[in-house]
């Protein structure tokens, strides 16, 4: 670009998109199917039906539902953040089973809890641990009050209760559609999952594994936007190392298996992967639990900017591969920033080094569903409601719809990364409102 004019336009501001409404009072299902697919909601047959009464008939609403209502409900209610197949009941042989396969799961530990400090309940694991030395920069928020941070004089606290914190996850949408921002994710996204469990935690180490099909000629039945199994390994662990040592925590483990199959002539494969994301880290004992915070307690939003990047993830991690739109696969894919993680991290860390002054309540990271989960969960967790006001919310895309910053990944980036840490301050506000830190 030599045109100065043309460069003028890299700093333009555009407005944002109006709110949009679905007419599903005069087009009934048929508005809210073709809205499924137009926004990639990936909502089943019975999920449009359930709408579809709730803003119709017998119902107190009696209007059209909005897109940015249909998107929340799509990410929250989605596949992946509800684990609706491992959750449901289910039969075997005629014979109704009286677990779930989650409730299964959950039956073991709850048999033999063999020194589990938490389970099942929040964003990692927490095991046993022992009492430690720790030692920590002096700062202003610090114990002994020092005015300004000095990295050359750190402090000593003996015999501190200190538990081991654990996370295994995976990124396989993601790292199909774009294997080093996706691994990259993947890596970034269990990191924040430990720093936001608790009420404040330290990720100390990581590990990354990945499966595909044949790295070498293993076209079969591949959707045409999917990466191929020898791009996701020449990338994917590229974007997991990158992402744990720019963060500053070391990838210590890994594995990587392929395998692919025609097994009574059908043929068997990862083209979709699976990549596992995990890590270990420790938590003071006096801090494994949230607080169930009262009404009027102050939300915060801590992060980088917001861009449209990393849209409706939990919806389009949840469909089978290559039945979204490419286009939509793409923007549900986030571009890591571990340094906005790394600082975000260490406004955690200073505040959990207070113990039982720690001003965090709860917390939480901000994940595949966006703000339409993170917020929500959290005031659903402590028994409240909340007002979640958009409008003074500002995103690095300034055009960028409603509905679009709603469902935007703040996990590990939007294009940034909103960096996970939702954290609730105990100072009490008027309403429970949503604060964006710049």
């Amino acid at each position: 670009m030599f045109d100065r004019a043309q460069a003028a336009g890299l700093f333009t501001e555009l407005q944002g998109a109006p709110l949009q409404t679905i007419d599903v009072l005069q087009g009934g299902k048929a508005a809210l199917e073709r809205a499924n697919t137009e926004f990639g909601l990936a909502l089943a047959a019975d999920e449009i039906d359930y709408l579809v009464k709730a803003y119709t008939k017998d119902s107190q609403l009696q209007r059209n539902p909005t897109d940015v209502e249909l998107m929340m409900f799509a990410q929250a209610n989605s596949e992946h953040c509800r684990h609706k197949i491992f959750n449901a009941d289910f039969t075997i042989d005629g014979v109704p089973q009286d677990k779930s396969l989650f409730a299964m799961i959950r039956n073991t530990e709850k048999l033999h809890p063999q020194h589990t400090v938490v389970a099942y309940s929040d964003n990692a694991s927490v095991m046993e641990g022992g009492k430690i030395q720790r030692f920590y920069a002096k700062s202003a928020s610090s114990p002994e009050g020092v005015g300004a941070i000095s990295y050359q004089n750190y402090s000593a606290t003996d015999d501190v209760l200190t538990h081991v914190l654990m996370k295994v996850e995976t990124h396989n949408h993601p790292t199909a559609i774009s294997p080093f921002p996706g691994a990259s994710t993947g890596a970034g996204g269990e990191i924040h999952d430990e720093g936001a469990t608790g009420r404040g935690s330290k990720p100390k180490a990581g590990l990354t594994g990945f499966t595909v099909s044949k790295l070498f000629d293993s076209a079969y039945g591949k959707p045409e936007h999917i990466a191929s199994p020898l791009q996701i390994m020449t990338e994917g662990p590229l974007g997991g190392a990158a992402f744990n040592n720019e963060f500053g925590r070391p990838n210590l483990a890994g594995y990587f298996h392929e395998y692919e199959q025609t097994v009574g002539g059908q043929r068997w494969g990862y083209h979709k992967p699976i990549m596992i994301a995990g890590g270990v880290g420790t938590i003071d004992a006096g801090l494994t639990q949230k607080i169930l915070f009262p009404a009027g307690t102050l939300l915060i939003q801590l992060g980088g900017p917001g861009m449209r990047i990393g849209m409706g993830g939990s919806a389009a991690s949840s469909m089978a591969s290559g039945a979204n739109a490419a286009s939509l696969d793409f923007d549900s894919v986030q571009r890591g920033n571990p340094e906005i993680e790394r600082r975000a991290q260490e406004v955690i860390n200073q505040c959990a080094q207070l113990g039982q002054a720690n001003p965090i309540l709860a917390i939480h990271d901000v994940g595949a569903g966006g703000l339409s989960n993170a917020f929500p969960e959290l005031v659903n967790d402590a028994g409240r409601g909340r007002a979640l006001i958009c409008a003074p919310c500002r995103s690095k895309k300034a055009a960028c719809h409603p509905r679009k910053s709603g469902a935007t990944k703040a996990r590990n980036a939007t294009s940034w990364r909103l960096r996970r840490s939702r954290w609730h301050s105990s100072r009490p506000f008027a309403s429970a409102s949503v604060v964006p830190l710049r």
